[in-house]
């Protein structure tokens, strides 16, 4: 099941060695934890158990070939992931994309963030010892996820934004069957409060569980539903809108006490107004082109109507950029930043004029996060550092990067 080492320190006070491959932290983290008793004295989490060097790989990669690695960061978000990057090189680069596209990255965004949200609930809830709410979770992201397959053909790692717009179109079918999908959703979220919103035990595990103070999160930097949760109004859609955001209503929903309680009724709210985006998206879907023409991905072979070969001119342009494309890459800096589901993704690119990235950083929510689980956890007893760190919703593959 997991990982536990105890090492005793005298009669009351002994240091918990929880993961990295303890299940209830969600994935391979640890934490270093001294308890007096059960109640917690302080935690220290140990990160770098997963790294891949995304960073690092993207640097030997053009900007096209460097999508597949943003998929594998918060992998339950790929498409948000992606959306992310190519937004970052497109004001790099100054393209624009089409008025459909930025429709349709706003719509399968919003469709990520219920499958985050989704996942999340059912495994928090899991934790906490629902098990019900985790087998209707599930039954709703299958669905989402059946919706990216028909879409893009992936389900998870779906490598479907391109800069300056998307791969393929939407068939109207497709827009169709969401549509109504997306009615449903609002009264499946209804159900998912019936069983924990006013249940005792969920309010008993979770009210007054982990709670930060505005001014804290902010020193924190914290993001998302974990900074709003402490009623601070700081939303990347709002206040910098990207794509369609300015053309959708929404609230943004805000707690009020900074708990664990709090940051689960966000969430839950959060899924209301992503759904109604997405409706609205359907709704004011444009026609026209769904990718830029200044779009380096536009000479890729998969974008050709004719049979390529490798050595064939186009080919060179899955791996590299023209040498006519090299000499009209900028140089310079930039960092620009989505709301994702779990808070401000960002991504900070150096140009040197090449067809690859001189340098790239990635600003992942996750990894902000864990570093506030001493804080949330201080005083609290075991049982409460399972709850507070599902209220995180960390994924260790964007903090791991």
């Amino acid at each position: 099941m997991g990982q536990l080492e105890i090492e005793k320190i005298d009669d009351t006070t002994f240091v918990l060695q929880m993961g990295p491959h303890h299940p209830a932290t969600h994935g391979v983290l640890k934490l270093l934890c001294e308890f007096e008793g059960e109640r917690v004295i302080k935690i220290k989490p140990d990160v770098g158990y997963l790294h891949r060097g995304v960073e690092k790989l993207s640097e030997s990669k053009t900007y096209p070939g460097a999508m597949t690695l943003t998929d594998r960061l918060d992998y339950i978000s790929s498409m948000t992931n992606n959306i992310g990057y190519c937004l970052a090189v497109e004001r790099l680069m100054g393209i624009e994309p089409p008025r459909r596209a930025k429709f349709i990255r706003t719509m399968v965004a919003e469709m990520t963030r219920l499958s985050s949200h989704l996942l999340w609930l059912a495994t928090h809830a899991l934790d906490i010892g629902a098990m019900t709410v985790f087998l209707y979770a599930f039954r709703e992201r299958e669905q989402i996820l059946q919706f990216f397959e028909k879409i893009c053909g992936a389900r998870l790692t779906v490598s479907y934004p391109r800069i300056g717009g998307v791969r393929v179109d939407v068939k109207k079918h497709v827009l169709d069957e969401i549509y109504t999908f997306i009615e449903l959703m609002i009264k499946r979220v209804d159900e998912y409060e019936t069983l924990l919103t006013e249940n005792r035990i969920w309010i008993a595990r979770t009210r007054g569980v982990g709670v930060i103070s505005p001014q804290d999160a902010v020193l924190l930097g914290l993001t998302g539903p974990v900074l709003r949760g402490s009623g601070v109004y700081y939303d990347i859609r709002k206040h910098m809108p990207y794509d369609a955001y300015s053309e959708v209503d929404f609230e943004v929903p805000l707690g009020e006490n900074g708990d664990t309680y709090d940051r689960y009724l966000c969430r839950i709210r959060e899924m209301r107004q992503s759904a109604l985006i997405v409706k609205q998206c359907i709704e004011k879907m444009p026609e026209g082109d769904i990718i830029s023409d200044k779009s380096p991905d536009i000479d890729l072979p998969y974008q050709s109507k004719r049979k390529i070969e490798p050595g064939d001119s186009l080919w060179s342009g899955f791996i590299a950029f023209s040498e006519e494309k090299q000499e009209i890459m900028p140089k310079g800096e930039i960092y620009s930043a989505i709301e994702a589901p779990k808070g401000e993704l960002g991504f900070y690119i150096v140009s040197d004029g090449s067809g690859k990235p001189y340098r790239m950083r990635v600003r992942a929510p996750s990894f902000i996060h864990i570093s506030a689980i001493p804080k949330l956890c201080e005083g609290h007893l075991l049982a409460d550092v399972i709850a507070i760190i599902g209220t995180l919703d960390i994924v260790m593959g964007e903090a791991d990067r």
